[in-house]
């Protein structure tokens, strides 16, 4: 009798053990969304991440002053998607037209050298509206420090409602083509995933990828992207999986490669490379009339 008794309260506190061992094994459930959006994070904040370091900083020297006289457009305000005013440099087309480029600029802000680029593409391109839209409403970098500060104070949730309204500024039944450096260069190409069905073209020299296959499925125009062999943002790496990425989402992607560093195209840029720019601004053209 005393070793029934004995097994049964074994059993008992055997049972208790195992019971509160898996008590405090369990852990609440993850929400596989939240798993994914952490693994992919968005592009615009992965930028934003890295821009703020001095050694992204590093690659970009004070760009050269540039005086322009006589230029084509003027500041112009328009309502961002958040409904808030945003601003832009705005050179409206001789004649009626649908067509409108949108131009972003470089980590710099919208500065004078922006502002020469958007009245060489709208003399080149003759029947466009060009909006260069201001990201950093009113404020702009003279030094590498100053626009690490920028960027580390940057909401790319504004950013991404400045696009919107420049989009929605142009009317739903505009054609939209986007063209930016660096910083631009990226938004250019996310320029084309909010357009959507509206995006007829897009330009970006050496701006980071977005590397969101979802996103990257969604648009709807051709690519035209100019890097350098000699950049680390985005590295040859990034730009070689980024025509992997395209290639799998079914996209038109056209890469054009130079011997150069980063900001190659920026003549108030200490790197300007005059060979490259000159290739690069011929081949921009001759896709954006394509389209």
């Amino acid at each position: 009798m005393k070793k029934l008794l004995f097994g049964l309260l074994t059993v008992v506190i055997t049972a208790g053990l195992l019971s509160w061992h898996w008590e405090k094994t369990q852990y609440s459930s993850v929400n596989k969304a939240d798993v994914v959006a952490c693994l992919n994070m968005e592009t615009q904040q992965a930028y934003k991440l890295e821009a703020s370091t001095p050694a992204f900083a590093a690659m970009h020297p004070a760009p050269l002053v540039v005086n322009p006289e006589n230029l084509l457009g003027k500041m112009t305000s328009f309502e961002a998607a958040d409904g808030k005013l945003a601003s832009a440099y705005f050179i409206p087309a001789k004649k009626k037209t649908k067509k409108w480029l949108i131009v972003i600029q470089e980590w710099w802000g919208l500065n004078d050298n922006i502002k020469l680029e958007s009245d060489k593409y709208y003399n080149a391109l003759g029947d466009v509206n060009v909006m260069a839209v201001d990201m950093y409403d009113g404020k702009i970098a003279a030094t590498p420090d100053s626009a690490m500060k920028l960027m580390r104070g940057a909401d790319m949730g504004r950013m991404t409602a400045i696009i919107q309204g420049a989009i929605k500024h142009a009317g739903t039944d505009a054609s939209i083509y986007s063209v930016g450096w660096c910083f631009g260069g990226m938004w250019s190409l996310q320029t084309a995933i909010l357009a959507g069905p509206q995006a007829k073209g897009t330009v970006m020299y050496y701006g980071r990828p977005e590397t969101n296959m979802d996103k990257l499925k969604g648009i709807k125009c051709d690519i035209i992207g100019f890097f350098g062999n000699q950049d680390q943002a985005p590295s040859p790496a990034m730009v070689n999986q980024f025509e992997k990425d395209m290639k799998e989402a079914g996209k038109n992607l056209s890469v054009n490669r130079y011997e150069a560093n980063h900001g190659f195209a920026n003549p108030s840029n200490p790197s300007f490379n005059p060979t490259a720019t000159a290739d690069a601004y011929a081949k921009a053209i001759a896709f954006l009339k394509a389209h």
